[in-house]
């Protein structure tokens, strides 16, 4: 089966993240210019601004910077309060995935050209940026669900887990992408992570240390810049960081048997992976990690 038989995958991905996030987002706005219309504006105005810097920095196509323009949006309205801070928002971890993910992606960006590896000079396509984003979309989403009762708006809390959940996705998808484009460059010959086997670079479901190393590291980063800027404490960052790492190897074990047997395309691993690092931070907080959490 090619790759181009599973774009249904890609567009399944995209159609269960897209209008359920930008239903949120325009009921939330509406929410939030009845309560406090400066909290709409400046959420609305930087998600627009995020966009478009990705756009012009050829981060990606004009669907995608606005696909990518929504979920900050309602990930930045889930984590809004008053008095409202743009840096206490989830526009931060948003910000820093953005950068390290687009730096990554260019690094070394003549040896994928030769590879035949490279991203597309346009840049990532609406369904990439939904597959790696639309899991922490989609806890906003649910963290926006829980406030219906009182309204749209609920009191943001770094207590409450699904902003840890989401936060792991993200550092989930900072792990992937630097993995995968950081290993492709300094990773020498990767293994195959299922039988440790030397395998071409840019082959499904192969590691390398350097890239590994790099992933565990932009998993880091994004779980301390998230953890910051919502005010988390030491469980949200070693949560979510642990749980973005899982889901990095997750993502390659995906990639050595359902996407090298044609089952799944990358869009529908990368959403899975993002899920799996979702799950494994809701299983740690079950566990216990929750209980130091601050009030």
């Amino acid at each position: 089966m090619t790759r181009s038989k599973l774009a249904w995958q890609s567009k399944l991905v995209l159609l269960l993240v897209l209008p359920w996030t930008a239903v949120q987002v325009v009921l939330l706005a509406q929410d939030w210019f009845a309560r406090d219309a400066r909290v709409a504006a400046w959420v609305l105005g930087l998600s627009a601004a995020l966009g478009l810097l990705a756009w012009v920095a050829r981060a990606g196509t004009p669907a995608a910077a606005a696909t990518g323009a929504v979920i900050t949006a309602s990930m930045m309205f889930a984590t809004s309060g008053e008095p409202f801070a743009a840096w206490r928002t989830a526009l931060i971890p948003v910000l820093v995935l953005l950068v390290i993910t687009t730096a990554a992606t260019r690094y070394g960006r003549a040896r994928k050209e030769r590879l035949g590896t490279a991203e597309t000079r346009d840049g990532r396509v609406a369904a990439q940026v939904a597959a790696n984003l639309g899991i922490a979309a989609l806890a906003a989403s649910r963290i926006v669900q829980m406030g219906m009762g009182d309204g749209l708006a609920l009191t943001y809390s770094p207590a409450l887990p699904l902003f840890t959940v989401a936060l792991a996705a993200l550092a989930e998808a900072a792990a992937d992408t630097v993995s995968s484009e950081i290993g492709q460059v300094l990773g020498g010959w990767p293994v195959m992570l299922t039988t440790l086997r030397r395998v071409e670079t840019g082959t499904d479901g192969a590691i390398s240390l350097a890239g590994t190393a790099a992933g565990v590291l932009a998993a880091g980063i994004v779980s301390a810049a998230g953890t910051m800027a919502l005010g988390g404490g030491a469980a949200m960052l070693a949560v979510s960081w642990a749980a973005g790492v899982f889901g990095l190897f997750f993502d390659s074990l995906l990639g050595a048997t359902l996407e090298r047997r044609g089952w799944l395309n990358n869009d529908a691993v990368n959403f899975l992976s993002a899920a799996s690092a979702a799950a494994f931070a809701a299983v740690m907080m079950a566990a216990g990690f929750h209980w130091n959490w601050p009030a």
